[in-house]
């Protein structure tokens, strides 16, 4: 990985705001974003930056991008060598940025990004908020059909895991303090789950999140999202973010609907085969006592473990 870039701070927080924009095969329309971007930061009267991310494109992304360098002294530009996924750049992104804030947002055109000044005020008036994430009123993604019942069956799940509202889990379009964000950049997974993950460690950990309504308009470029392998990676990285600050939310409603079985089992076997108890009681009862005792330890662990 190396960096290019215009005349920027040293150190860290030295800036109010770093945009971080991962692209990937982004050629025909990323100068409109990143031009939309700086047309809005410009006007804010915020200082900031917009650290570029080329992903390893096999188009001539890099190429557009090292020529906007001369025309945008804010621009920072960091290419990878080897493709690494959306969730590696914006956690290197994150970790390498120079603002107290951080906004993550897409580079496909998707997202409206001339309001991210207002996700940033948000913020600032709101000091008791450490994230706010543009909640879309409409869905404009490929698979749509496959995707919207999805999407809200995980959606559903995560809140009841999280016992929050959660009007929207996956978006990209977000902003969230900095300093509150690193403890947890080392959980992020390289892929499009990524946004999913600071959603539900900011939530797991009981840090305040809002949410603003944005529009979603259809994507330039085509769709990186393939719907069976991220949409599993989706709940994967939910119980995983959930097991990881909260494991006895997950755990101990199994192991006590285990338990529960066994004992309606175990009663039915007195009544049925006069006081004697089945194998699959037994074996019930037992598993239930495994997971509530797993149940049990792994809640000590997180406990113990000193981290916030």
């Amino acid at each position: 990985m190396s960096v290019t870039s215009a005349p920027t701070p040293s150190g860290q927080n030295t800036l109010d705001v770093t945009v971080v924009l991962p692209c990937y095969n982004e050629q025909d329309h990323v100068m409109q974003e990143i031009d939309r971007i700086t047309a809005a930061m410009d006007a804010s009267g915020y200082s900031y930056e917009l650290l570029v991310i080329d992903d390893k494109s096999t188009d001539n992304t890099l190429q557009v991008l090292e020529g906007a360098l001369a025309t945008h002294p804010n621009m920072r530009l960091m290419p990878f060598r080897t493709n690494g996924g959306s969730g590696t750049a914006r956690r290197i992104g994150t970790r390498e940025a120079f603002g107290r804030i951080v906004v993550w947002t897409d580079a496909d055109m998707t997202y409206p990004n001339e309001r991210i000044p207002e996700f940033v005020r948000y913020l600032e008036q709101n000091p008791g908020v450490d994230q706010v994430v543009g909640a879309r009123t409409s869905e404009e993604g490929t698979h749509k059909l496959l995707r919207v019942p999805a999407k809200w069956v995980i959606r559903k799940f995560a809140e009841k895991l999280s016992s929050t509202k959660i009007p929207d889990l996956n978006s990209g379009l977000r902003a969230f303090r900095r300093d509150v964000s690193l403890p947890y950049l080392r959980l992020l997974p390289p892929g499009f789950s990524c946004v999913t993950t600071i959603t539900m460690s900011f939530l797991s950990n009981q840090h305040p999140v809002d949410y603003l309504p944005i529009e979603y308009s259809k994507r330039s470029g085509s769709s990186k999202f393939h719907f069976v392998k991220d949409a599993y990676r989706y709940i994967l990285q939910v119980l995983r973010m959930v097991m990881y600050f909260n494991p006895i939310k997950v755990l101990m409603p199994i192991a006590l609907t285990l338990l529960g079985l066994s004992f309606v089992k175990g009663i039915v076997d007195v009544i049925r085969y006069d006081f004697g108890i089945t194998t699959n009681a037994v074996l019930l009862f037992i598993s239930g006592l495994l997971i509530f005792t797993l149940a049990l330890l792994a809640d000590l662990i997180v406990r113990s473990r000193g981290e916030t």
